[in-house]
């Protein structure tokens, strides 16, 4: 496998570069440790080294390991949170939003048209209601500066318009539809691959299965999960971005996870729906299924705020239970209602969200909160995906100004991430779209790989329009250290076992001898 088209060696997460970089930290004392990398942790490591301080950030796992690969893979406007009264958690949501789509991430964020099916579940009052919901969310969009070309407006659709949208929808009865936009990601776990990339750039190190086995406010023990060496890492400040880990590092946190879960269908029983659908849940106020259709053909059904007790699993498990809830929920709305058997795959994830104490977790605030321990280490809980950035910014501000570090305010608002630029100059590039879609500016040097070698330009499973390139990308350039990082994290052909069985081979094909296998 050639490595001839390369991006700035800075940018380029390899093997090697963490054996070297884990090797050197006990001779130095870094500014900013930060534990964790999913979207938080990446954030913060990106949010502190472009403020010129030296940072190492660690995972026990990979990159996105967490709940930031178990998304509904949406960066939305917090329209929900307005219903429960939270104004400024939505408000934050849609100028994250904006900024993700128009400055830091537009190759990966794009406009997705929303359809809310006026069934006969769905009585004319509660239409009222969430058509006004909807031009509450759009009054949003502009106090947040995102332009009507980046997010349509909202309308009300016809039945015929409803269907065109959304073919598979129950015709009988049905008055129509209400038409919104959020913003989709391509794929959660690129986002975060993306962040840490751009945080190397900066100088951060990005080390992955390195885990804090003892964390304090001036450092911690790390274990080499490679090797099982252990190492410690001293540090100026910590910041514990462990998300629903977070509490077994640091005493006085109680978290109250929220639970997840999607489906994996093909997208032969939706009939090609071409929208994401809002579907009601009957019985409950402001709350959705979302359906919403993939750039692999791929359509995820989901629903989140669901309580999570017990153990703490590495993976969550969709349970039959949940799975069976959400095939009757979708079921209420199509004129076919999708059979167990379709389901390709399911996925779970948690949510780190403050212990309020009693009651649902779907009732639980969306704020994050900055918290610090008597010695000084600063955890980052709660939030959510999209405002990533911000609870990032936070979390840095806490421990710049607790250790009284020298460094300037957050640039990150404004920072382009790697493969980022304007949409004009996205649709100029000469390279397949879906790379384009997600590999931004870096997609050219992706085609390069396959004008080297032309069978990397092939489906590396059958029907599927994952390519070569991309897993040989993963494993020379973002710092995959065995096929897993590659088929579950640097793409999604994880989450469907059969895809990820037929794709092993390819995949531990590709790695460099210095990975793992």
């Amino acid at each position: 496998m050639t490595s001839a088209a390369a991006p700035p060696p800075s940018a380029s997460l390899t093997a090697a570069r963490r054996e070297r970089e884990l090797a050197a930290l006990p001779d130095e004392v870094v500014d900013v440790l930060v534990v964790g990398l999913g979207a938080t942790g990446a954030g913060a490591a990106l949010d502190a080294a472009s403020r010129g301080l030296s940072v190492a950030a660690i995972d026990a796992h990979d990159l996105a390991f967490g709940t930031s690969r178990w998304s509904s893979k949406l960066i939305h406007g917090g329209l929900r949170y307005l219903a429960s009264g939270q104004v400024d958690v939505a408000h934050e949501s849609a100028v994250e939003r904006g900024v993700l789509m128009c400055r830091t991430a537009p190759h990966l964020v794009r406009a997705l048209p929303f359809v809310l099916p006026l069934t006969p579940l769905v009585s004319r009052s509660q239409a009222a209601v969430s058509r006004a919901g909807l031009l509450a969310g759009d009054a949003l969009r502009l106090a947040a500066r995102t332009p009507r070309s980046v997010l349509p407006g909202p309308r009300r659709l016809s039945p015929v318009e409803t269907l065109r949208l959304a073919p598979a929808l129950r015709p009988y009865g049905l008055r129509g539809g209400l038409l919104s936009w959020d913003g989709q990601l391509a794929d959660d776990a690129r986002l975060v691959t993306a962040l840490a990339r751009t945080a190397a750039a900066h100088g951060a190190r990005i080390l992955t299965r390195c885990r804090a086995v003892e964390l304090t406010g001036s450092g911690a023990v790390v274990r080499d999960e490679l090797t099982g060496r252990e190492t410690t890492v001293r540090a100026r400040a910590v910041v514990n971005a462990a998300g629903v880990w977070a509490g077994g590092l640091v005493d006085g946190v109680r978290l109250r996870p929220s639970r997840g879960t999607h489906l994996v269908l093909g997208a032969e029983p939706l009939r090609g729906l071409t929208a994401g659908m809002h579907v009601p849940i009957p019985g409950a106020t402001s709350r959705f299924m979302l359906v919403i259709p993939q750039g692999d053909g791929r359509v995820y059904v989901g629903l989140t705020d669901e309580p999570a007790d017990g153990p703490i699993p590495d993976v969550p498990e969709p349970t039959p239970g949940e799975i069976g809830f959400l095939l009757d929920i979708l079921g209420s709305a199509l004129d076919v209602p999708v059979r167990r058997a379709e389901v390709l795959g399911a996925f779970a994830g948690l949510r780190p969200l403050l212990d309020g104490g009693d009651g649902a977790t779907a009732d639980l605030s969306r704020r994050h909160a900055v918290l610090t321990s008597r010695d000084g280490v600063v955890t980052i809980v709660g939030g959510k995906l999209t405002t990533y950035r911000r609870m990032a910014q936070d979390a840095v501000d806490a421990a710049v100004a607790g250790r009284g570090l020298a460094a300037g305010p957050s640039r990150t608002a404004s920072l382009p991430l790697v493969g980022a630029a304007p949409r004009d100059r996205l649709d100029a590039l000469d390279a397949p779209r879906r790379l384009v879609q997600r590999y931004g500016t870096e997609a050219p040097l992706l085609a390069a790989l396959g004008r080297d070698d032309p069978a990397l330009l092939e489906p590396v499973v059958p029907g599927l329009p994952v390519l070569g390139v991309e897993l040989a990308w993963g494993a020379l350039h973002e710092g995959a250290l065995d096929a897993g990082d590659l088929l579950d994290r640097r793409t999604r052909i994880g989450l469907v076992a059969a895809d990820r069985a037929a794709a092993l081979p390819a995949a531990a094909s590709l790695l460099p001898r210095t990975a793992l296998h």
